[in-house]
């Protein structure tokens, strides 16, 4: 192709690209970065700004540093859209803020599979809730716990600890309290300073905050990270469902889908990079110990209405296709 033809191509895209934004719908869409607009979140959802214009919909992005500001803003209408996380988004739709139930996940392939499920057209229904809806689901990862002593490897040990917990997610406050620790209120922007200052003794979040939010520091010099999935974490795109047609809401769902692997890579290439000396693996029955007290905690919640049923079924459905053997797929508790 020669650089003349290339010149006019790409011009005339650009074309294409500006008579697309003139003919759209102005939308605002407020995005939760850590880090600002310089964060990875947000420059990742910088390509549904371009998906967005073949859909009618001109998405002005803005990014919140303070997730429960965004959730704020989205909640009294400045926000048509926001990405939030899941625990944030559960106020908005149950069903996809049960994702995040400890241990109902336990592995990426399974992920992948209630993934693929919500994003079918089948499943519309379960992501409309009252005038919100959900137009998107990404991975962000396992959630680990993160110790500033290592020696803390089984759970009598972690008794009497304190640990940063989001305490408006009644899940980690009964996991926490179940365990016997100290309940230290933290939000998703104030939980690493905690942890690095030494404020708490333990930490979670997934490995693609390790290096951004400088978790290592927290780590230093006995510290380790516990080899365990203790939950999946995902960032959720919520929309007040009056201000987009159903079709948008619907193509972004199978967009965000479709880019399951891209995130998944940024994902396990954060987990390589985070030296294998810092991990502290637990043993077959201390993980199966882990298991089963998550399992009580699922229920537990359940019972508390904070998860949904409909989610863990699914869920349960999941690993049980995965794991036909698990004693809990024959139980019916859950």
């Amino acid at each position: 192709m020669t650089g003349g033809i290339r010149r006019a191509l790409l011009g005339l895209a650009l074309c294409v690209t500006a008579v697309s934004a003139q003919a759209a719908e102005k939308r605002n869409f407020c995005i939760f970065d850590p880090l600002g607009a310089t964060g990875p979140i947000f420059n990742l959802t910088k390509a549904t700004k371009v998906k967005a214009l073949g859909w009618g919909y001109d998405l002005d992005m803005s990014a919140y540093t303070d997730e429960k500001i965004a959730s704020d803003d989205f909640k009294a209408g400045q926000c048509d859209a926001v990405l939030l996380t899941d625990v944030r988004a559960r106020e908005y739709n149950q069903f996809t803020g049960t994702l995040v139930a400890v241990g109902a996940i336990p592995g990426y392939s399974e992920l992948e599979t209630v993934m693929q499920t919500l994003a079918s057209s089948k499943a519309a229904k379960l992501m409309l809730e009252g005038k919100y809806e959900i137009a998107g689901i990404a991975p962000a990862g396992a959630v680990y716990v993160f110790l500033r002593d290592r020696t803390i490897d089984k759970v009598e040990k972690i008794q009497g600890k304190k640990i940063a917990t989001l305490d408006y997610d009644p899940a980690a406050v009964t996991m926490v309290r179940q365990v016997g620790a100290s309940v230290v209120s933290a939000t998703t922007s104030s939980f690493a300073g905690k942890f690095n200052n030494g404020s708490v003794d333990v930490a979670y979040a997934p490995a693609v905050a390790y290096t951004p939010l400088e978790l290592y520091k927290g780590l230093e010099p006995d510290g380790g990270i516990f080899h365990y999935n203790f939950a999946q974490m995902t960032f959720q795109v919520v929309v007040h469902a009056d201000r987009f047609d159903r079709e948008f809401a619907q193509n972004m769902r199978e967009y965000y889908q479709s880019r399951f692997a891209e995130f998944m890579e940024i994902v396990k290439k954060a987990e390589a990079e985070i030296p294998d000396t810092t991990w502290v693996r637990p043993s077959r029955e201390d993980a199966e110990g882990f298991d089963n007290m998550l399992k009580e905690v699922r229920i537990s919640l359940k019972e508390d209405g904070i998860y949904n049923p409909k989610a863990l079924k699914l869920m349960l459905k999941v690993r049980c296709h995965a794991d036909p053997t698990k004693a809990e797929c024959v139980d019916g508790r859950e």
